[in-house]
């Protein structure tokens, strides 16, 4: 049973990655380096950030390569908000007694900026701020709070989240709110993968905030290809599919019919309302790569029309 989170912040609670992309482009200027687009700046961005700066600027001090991110950060720290669920997900750990804690390598007073601005200014028992390689931290926080490992959860964005979770001999959460890509997490092992914090709150409550095991069940899901007047259909991209394009639809409740699911699924994905629906055929997905995580999908698939 899970009784204590640790969480990262940048990319886990907040979403300061346009600012620290436009601020890490601004550095290279500056070195006289080519500037990345997003997916590169992803791709590349790495902590502890002395590896990623080594590999594209080895010949500027990091005294300076620290002065020209901060000249420019520090002018859209406050522009940082909070991540969608993270506010509801730190409810829910007040709501169930679980100990919460901070360890990310953002500077104190950007953190005390940005939790201010978010609404987090009490929702932590304890942070670790400033710390550039986590793995030599982790260890003293277990130690420090008397945490047991097999109750602590490390939440992350970053394949060093996820390692300093391995280093600590703790579980992890790898988040797709942030700096890493779904192929990065995978590679680093994490004890679970979720979209966002409202997944992973969705998870705890399932398992009574114990984490998913081995002994997991087929997952009945819902989905729809939804026509419109004109005979057009709507497709959707998302996360948990790695990008690709499918229908709108999600898992079946407890208790909830397939078709009050797929009313409901439809609604929170799109905002549409539906009609006509009709049964089309049932198929399954058994840790198919596509998918973020490996799992035994039972996919109830479907027509309908948007009403309006």
């Amino acid at each position: 049973m899970i009784r204590n989170i640790i969480f990262d912040w940048s990319g886990t609670l907040v979403d300061d990655l346009p600012g620290v992309f436009k601020a890490t482009n601004y550095i290279l200027e500056q070195a006289g380096v080519p500037t990345f687009t997003l997916a590169k700046f992803r791709a590349e961005f790495e902590l502890p950030f002395t590896g990623f700066y080594n590999r594209f600027t080895p010949d500027i001090p990091l005294e300076q390569l620290e002065e020209w991110f901060h000249s420019y950060f520090s002018k859209v720290c406050g522009e940082v908000i909070a991540l969608p669920h993270a506010g509801v997900f730190l409810d829910f750990c007040k709501s169930e007694g679980l100990r919460c804690f901070v360890l990310s390598a953002v500077k104190p007073e950007y953190f005390i900026e940005q939790a201010a601005n978010a609404g987090m200014n009490n929702c932590f028992e304890r942070t670790y701020l400033g710390v550039w390689d986590k793995r030599e931290k982790i260890h003293f926080i277990i130690k420090e709070n008397n945490l047991e490992k097999d109750e602590t959860l490390y939440i992350g964005d970053m394949q060093h989240d996820i390692e300093t979770a391995h280093h600590g001999g703790i579980h992890s959460c790898a988040l797709l709110t942030g700096y890493n890509t779904l192929e990065q997490l995978r590679e680093a092992s994490p004890t679970l993968i979720a979209t966002d914090l409202n997944e992973l709150k969705d998870i705890l409550q399932r398992g009574e905030m114990s984490l998913p095991n081995t002994n997991r069940k087929p997952i009945p899901t819902v989905g729809a290809l939804i026509y419109n007047t004109l005979g057009q259909v709507l497709m959707v991209r998302t996360d948990k599919w790695s990008g690709k394009w499918g229908i709108p639809g999600g898992k079946i409740e407890y208790g909830e019919s397939s078709e009050d699911a797929l009313h409901r699924e439809i609604t929170e994905e799109t905002g549409l309302t539906i009609t006509d629906i009709r049964f089309v055929l049932s198929q399954e997905s058994i840790e198919s790569e596509e998918f973020y995580r490996p799992e035994h999908f039972i996919l109830l698939n479907y027509t309908c029309r948007v009403t309006g």
